[in-house]
């Protein structure tokens, strides 16, 4: 019987020091908890409350705090780039990394930019520059996410026919989203839609619809977002991206999840994602039945959850491409399609039409 593994295995890691942007609850209660129980050296970090970085070091003892990103890399020398920013000043602090020649790669805070054309430049600076670019897709290493990733390469449900997301969950959404292009897709979809590319690759069509989100007090275009993504080979993808998810906050019943479901030829799978839990340590779940093993349900276990414990996969494996002189999992290049994916969401929902990621895609 087939157990798919809910990620790989950690292998013993490069010995390679990681500098450290950023001092927000994503730093804070997922990056550097999960490096440090994998033992990975991170050599200073830097934030704009210098307070908030002095407390994050002592409390995971890092040796040193840094008054600006030039000072962090000229002093501490990390190999490795961890950026945790806001899109809008991610691009400027690539900008400046790119210059230090002892940096070898960069892992990206996702959205790595808040347009296709932003984004393009800043893969092609750090080609340039020879600097190894990954896009912090930390969704793809969900436990339950990635073992369905695995699922699909052993052809266990045959040929894929449609998938769906069913997201009822209210984000915090930061000071720093208001008043940016994008809010629900370039934030919240982001990680459903590149999931969607994880199993089934850029979609050839996409057709989308907004309506504002209740709760949010500023002005903004997505809000509630639904779409569905469109295949040549006849497959579907569809997901329910509501942040509304009901007046929960105003005193509602609780009724709040993220439940997907993948259905194939020769079987089919479904599971949760454990994060609306959060900060109650939820791992996600999975279970399938392929014909293979017809009448029974396959049901996966794992002590693990995406929040913290997947955060160790996307620098892991950065840190693995380095060392072998790869292309790591979520590469910069890889990534501009999901960006690609992004833009075409929003012009389909705010211009009700049909579009393609392609026509992002045929200028590189």
């Amino acid at each position: 019987m087939f157990l798919p593994e809910p990620h790989p295995a950690i292998r013993p890691l490069p010995k390679l020091r990681i500098g450290v942007i950023g001092t927000g609850f994503i730093v804070r209660e997922c990056h550097l908890v999960a490096y440090q129980r994998a033992g990975i050296e991170i050599c200073g970090i830097v934030g704009r409350d210098q307070e908030k970085a002095k407390k994050i070091a002592s409390q995971f003892a890092i040796p040193l705090v840094a008054n600006s990103v030039d000072e962090l890399l000229a002093k501490a020398k990390p190999d490795i780039l961890d950026i945790a920013v806001p899109p809008l000043i991610q691009p400027s602090v690539i900008e400046s990394a790119v210059m230090f020649p002892h940096l070898k790669g960069i892992l990206a805070q996702k959205p790595l930019a808040m347009s296709f054309v932003e984004a393009s430049r800043l893969v092609k600076l750090c080609q340039k520059s020879g600097k190894v670019l990954s896009v912090n897709q930390n969704m793809r290493f969900d436990p339950s996410v990635y073992a369905q990733r695995q699922i699909l390469n052993q052809g266990l449900l045959g040929d894929p026919v449609l998938a769906t997301i069913d997201m009822r969950a209210v984000p915090h959404w930061m000071e720093w989203a208001k008043g940016m292009r994008s809010l629900s897709t370039w934030i919240m979809s982001i990680h459903h839609l590149d999931t969607f590319r994880f199993w089934l690759g850029t979609p050839d069509r996409v057709f989308a619809s907004f309506r504002k989100d209740p709760r949010t007090e500023f002005d903004h275009v997505d809000g509630i977002n639904l779409y569905i993504l469109e295949y040549e080979n006849g497959s579907r993808a569809s997901a329910w991206d509501d942040v509304w998810a009901g007046p929960v906050k105003e005193g509602g019943a609780p009724s709040c999840g993220i439940h997907w479901r993948f259905e194939g030829t020769k079987g089919v799978a479904k599971g949760t994602i454990g994060w609306p839990d959060w900060p109650k340590h939820m791992p996600s779940s999975l279970e399938y039945s392929c014909l293979s093993h017809p009448g029974h349900w396959i049901r996966p276990k794992w002590g693990v959850a995406w929040f913290p414990d997947a955060f160790i996969w996307p620098m892991a494996d950065l840190m693995e491409a380095i060392d072998r002189g790869s292309s790591p999992f979520a590469s910069g290049m890889d990534n501009l399609a999901t960006i690609a994916l992004l833009e075409a969401v929003l012009e389909s929902g705010t211009t009700h039409t049909v579009t393609t990621p392609q026509s992002w895609l045929n200028g590189l």
